[in-house]
C-alpha cells in the first residue's frame, strides 16, 4: 500500500514585500485507499500545500520533508512526481491550444508507463471514460481545455485520473465553479476511480457540498499555515454549522 507522507514541512514564498511564510510545520499522511478532506479559511494554506506536493517553483520549503513511499519526493523534478503516482487536479486548469485532449492522454500515459498503450484498446478506454464523465466524444479531439466551460475541464482532469491510475491524488477545490449536475458527476467520477484502483484523496474544499458526494475518512482544518484540529466526516459538519471563527485569533497567511 502506498503512502504519501509529509512531515513538519514548513514553505515561503518571494513577494515584492520579501519572504513570506505560508506553511508553518504540517504533519500529514495520506495512505492510498483513504480520502483526506483538508478545509479552512482563505489563505490558511490550503493550495500552497497542494502546489508544493505537487513542485510549482514559486514555493520554497525551507524545512521537512514529502515521501511517497519512503522515496523524496522534494529531490524529485515535477515530471518524475508523476511518474511516482502522485496528480494534481488543479482548481484553474490550464489551456494547451494545438494539443488535442486524445494527444495529451496519450502522450502523459507513454511517460508514466514507459511505453505507448496500445491504440485500439486506449480508444476505448478514452472513450468508456469520456462517457462516464459525460462528456462528449467530440472533445477528445478538442484542443485541451480550449473553450471548455469550467466544468468540461473539471471533468476533463477526472478523465485524466482515471485513466493515468495515481497511487495518490491531490485534488484542489475540485469543486470550485460546478454547478449540482457537474458536482454529483465529478464527485461519482473521483469514487470510481477510488474504487477501482484503491486511489488515495487529498481533497482541498472551502465547502461541505462535494463531502455529500465524496465521504472523507479524515478530515483537517487549515489555519494560518498549520492543521488546527483533526477529525472524521462529523468535524466537516461541524464546520458547516459553526464556521471557523472559533479558530481565528488573527490574520491567516497566504
Amino acid at each position: 500500500m502506498s503512502s504519501l507522507e509529509i512531515r513538519d514541512l514548513h514553505v515561503s514564498i518571494e513577494t515584492d514585500q520579501g519572504v513570506k511564510q505560508i506553511l508553518r510545520g504540517v504533519d500529514l499522511t495520506v495512505n492510498q485507499g483513504e480520502i483526506h478532506a483538508i478545509m479552512g479559511p482563505n489563505g490558511s494554506g490550503k493550495s500552497t500545500l497542494a502546489y508544493t506536493i505537487a513542485g510549482h517553483p514559486r514555493y520554497r520549503v525551507d524545512s521537512g520533508s514529502i515521501t511517497l513511499d519512503g522515496e523524496d519526493v522534494l529531490a524529485m523534478t515535477i515530471d518524475e512526481r508523476a511518474k511516482a503516482g502522485l496528480f494534481l487536479a488543479m482548481q484553474y486548469p490550464v489551456e494547451i491550444p494545438g494539443v488535442t485532449v486524445s494527444n495529451f492522454l496519450r502522450t502523459a500515459k507513454t511517460a508514466i508507463d514507459g511505453e505507448a498503450p496500445a491504440l485500439r484498446g486506449w480508444i476505448k478506454e478514452l472513450k468508456s471514460s469520456m462517457e462516464g464523465m459525460r462528456m462528449d466524444s467530440s472533445f477528445a479531439e478538442r484542443n485541451v481545455n480550449e473553450g471548455f466551460s469550467g466544468g468540461e475541464k473539471k471533468r476533463h482532469e477526472i478523465v485524466q485520473l482515471e485513466l493515468l491510475k495515481p497511487k495518490i491524488a491531490v485534488l484542489d477545490e475540485t469543486d470550485s465553479g460546478l454547478d449540482v449536475d457537474a458536482l454529483k458527476v465529478v464527485s461519482e467520477g473521483v469514487n470510481r476511480v477510488k474504487q477501482s484502483t484503491g486511489l488515495g484523496v487529498l481533497l482541498i474544499t472551502h465547502y461541505t457540498r462535494i463531502l455529500r458526494y465524496i465521504h472523507p475518512d479524515f478530515v483537517h482544518v487549515f489555519v494560518d499555515g498549520r492543521i488546527a484540529e483533526e477529525g472524521g466526516a462529523e468535524l466537516a459538519e461541524r464546520l458547516e454549522n459553526e464556521g471557523y471563527d472559533r479558530f481565528l485569533t488573527g490574520s491567516t497567511v497566504g
